[in-house]
């Protein structure tokens, strides 16, 4: 049986005296009406924006890499020669990187 901490404590000799209407009636006022809610089943009624995507398909047309184009090879991102910072040893490595 749970044990309520912030009840006033009563001695031993003041428990034997209680009548039995006494201890019907504490503890029906005692029981609460509320009910305890578990977070998780609610949790699982909201949906997240960018949530389960599984059953989605994506259209994405993906272009090649274009002449004019190199791969960092530090990020490996793909960018635009002018991006171009150095390169060492046969590396090609962009400004943000540099």
């Amino acid at each position: 049986m749970a044990t309520d901490y912030d009840a006033p404590r009563r001695d031993e000799v003041d428990l034997g005296e209680d009548s039995l209407e006494e201890l019907k009636a504490r503890r029906v006022d005692s029981q609460s009406g509320s009910v305890d809610v578990d977070e998780t089943e609610v949790a699982e009624n909201f949906e997240l924006p960018g949530g389960d995507l599984s059953d989605e398909e994506l259209t994405v047309k993906v272009l090649p890499m274009q002449s004019d184009e190199f791969r960092c090879s530090r990020c490996f991102l793909v960018h635009h020669r002018s991006q171009l910072a150095a390169e060492r040893n046969g590396e090609l490595i962009c400004r943000e990187c540099a």
